[in-house]
């Protein structure tokens, strides 16, 4: 997609399907009784697959993404697909903050197929979820609802994915439910964007999944 038709979707108000949910009710998350696993291991990349030529590497036990002299997209995507799960994750805007979390996704070179949750600078809709090379947009959180994020300071980003459903939270906030036919039919990775344009710095840490079990129905996290 040319960078300005990219820009003009992502930032432009659009009038969202009629499967928006309000709320939640289903699940409280807490934590206390789902088993988590590290997608990241504070080593290495180990378990993950680097897409393009922008910098992705560990340090001080960081996993960091930086912009290239290229200056393109890119994305570190897992290896394993995962379809219903829960991830938690921190992460740190350094610079322009502009980057995002992509779910059920397949990745091409640098041209990603999938949805995005949006990590961004304040005000730009943190926790909103876009489609790539799609219907663009699909959500975002109310003007204001990202006031709890901290350009330059770790912020908490919690997704929770099953089967139709998405709900994102910033700093334990909720961001958004959505409920979308074509999101519940798919799989794929997750993966971690850059955004083109360069300057872009973004650390993470923490990043931890709990894949659902028939288990888990029934209960409150």
């Amino acid at each position: 997609m040319h960078r300005y038709e990219y820009y003009r979707l992502k930032h432009t108000i659009t009038n969202y399907p009629k499967k928006e949910i309000k709320n939640d009710n289903k699940t409280v998350i807490s934590g206390s009784k789902l088993d988590y696993n590290d997608l990241f291991n504070g080593k290495d990349l180990s378990g993950w697959i680097v897409y393009g030529t922008e910098n992705w590497y560990v340090e001080d036990g960081l996993l960091v993404c930086e912009s290239g002299p290229d200056a393109k997209y890119g994305y570190l995507g897992t290896e394993k697909f995962y379809k219903n799960f829960i991830l938690n994750l921190e992460f740190k805007q350094e610079a322009n903050g502009n980057s995002g979390v992509f779910f059920r996704s397949t990745v091409d070179g640098t041209k990603v197929s999938g949805w995005q949750v949006e990590v961004a600078p304040p005000g730009l809709f943190t926790g909103g979820i876009y489609e790539s090379y799609g219907r663009g947009w699909l959500i975002k959180p109310l003007d204001g609802k990202d006031s709890s994020l901290k350009m330059g300071d770790w912020n908490k980003l919690t997704i929770k994915v099953y089967e139709d459903s998405v709900t994102t939270f910033l700093n334990g906030k909720q961001m958004i439910t959505y409920s979308d036919e074509k999101i519940g039919d798919a799989d794929g990775r997750i993966a971690l964007q850059i955004h083109d344009g360069g300057g872009i710095k973004v650390k993470w840490k923490n990043i931890r999944i709990h894949e659902f079990k028939k288990s888990d129905l029934g209960i409150n996290f």
